[in-house]
């Protein structure tokens, strides 16, 4: 917590701080994973670069640095001497102040919390719905910053979905077309083409939708960024979403009409399996995309 390490008892906030109140907040969700003894964050300097121009976006007087919240993040993992996989939440948020509206004017401050997490989905494949609340526009606000305000429509949305007796939702843009689920961006596969929105349908630039085109490509599927109609769902070969905290994870049912066979196709569980090797620095092509937490400096 701004800087110093707190055992985690002691990791608290006062009530006054503004972004409880105002949802002034802007953070990222990584994940580190396990093999042979050394972790591995995936794309953290991304998702670190994404996390300082959410701060932008947003406004505030952000005095982190990208290599500062790296070391921070490391750091973190190795004073809690974690082996398994593991999900790391920094924020970036506003402090005490609950009565101003400025961004400009408010104090800033960042935490970065670590935690074992293995999956997020217990389940094999989802049974999604499309809810009744739309994505927001950027017009309102900026669904290209990972703002802890955004996720308020992501909370009604994913809430609906789970009185209703389904996994998770899909939202739509303003303009009807599909965007994206809760918390994850989505891939349709239609004759071994991958479709996905484009940033024009108020998506987050995800990391893990990122990494899906770049290995989809590398394997040699066409994939597109297209404008996604909501009755394409019910006739896709595939689903998945795509997110760090859903990795890759199949989409068997939308709206009650079975997705393919009803579970997961070839093209997902080729990318699945590839992913799930990537990010344990299985596949020396990509290892770039790999932090190592004891083997670093």
């Amino acid at each position: 917590m701004d800087g110093e390490l707190v055992p985690w008892e002691q990791a608290k906030v006062h009530v006054t701080v503004n972004a409880l109140h105002y949802g002034t907040a802007v953070f990222e969700g990584i994940r580190g994973y396990s093999q042979n003894e050394e972790i591995y964050v995936f794309r953290l300097r991304d998702h670190l670069k994404r996390l300082v121009e959410s701060a932008k976006i947003v406004m505030f007087n952000n005095p982190y640095t990208v290599e500062q919240l790296q070391d921070a993040v490391i750091k973190t993992i190795r004073a809690n001497g974690y082996r398994s996989n593991v999900y790391i939440r920094p924020i970036i948020y506003a402090g005490e102040n609950i009565m101003s509206l400025n961004a400009r004017e408010l104090p800033i401050r960042a935490s970065i919390i670590v935690f074992p997490l293995e999956k997020f989905f217990d389940k094999t494949g989802l049974r999604v719905c499309v809810s009744s609340w739309r994505r927001l526009p950027d017009t309102s606000m900026p669904p290209r910053a990972k703002a802890a305000a955004n996720y308020l429509n992501s909370i009604l949305a994913s809430t609906e979905a789970k009185m209703m007796g389904y996994d998770e939702a899909l939202l739509l843009d303003h303009q009807g077309y599909v965007s994206e689920g809760a918390g994850e961006n989505l891939f349709l596969v239609k004759n071994e083409v991958l479709a996905t929105p484009p940033i024009s349908s108020s998506i987050l630039e995800g990391i893990t939708r990122d990494t899906v085109i770049k290995i989809a490509s590398d394997q040699g599927f066409r994939v597109v960024e297209r404008q996604i109609s909501r009755t394409e769902l019910y006739t896709a070969d595939e689903l998945f979403f795509s997110g760090t905290a859903a990795e890759i994870t199949p989409i068997v049912e939308v709206d009650g009409r079975r997705i393919g066979d009803g579970a997961a196709g070839p093209v997902t569980s080729k990318l699945s399996k590839l992913y799930h090797n990537i990010v344990r620095g299985l596949e020396p092509r990509y290892k770039e995309w790999l932090t190592p937490v004891y083997g670093s400096k």
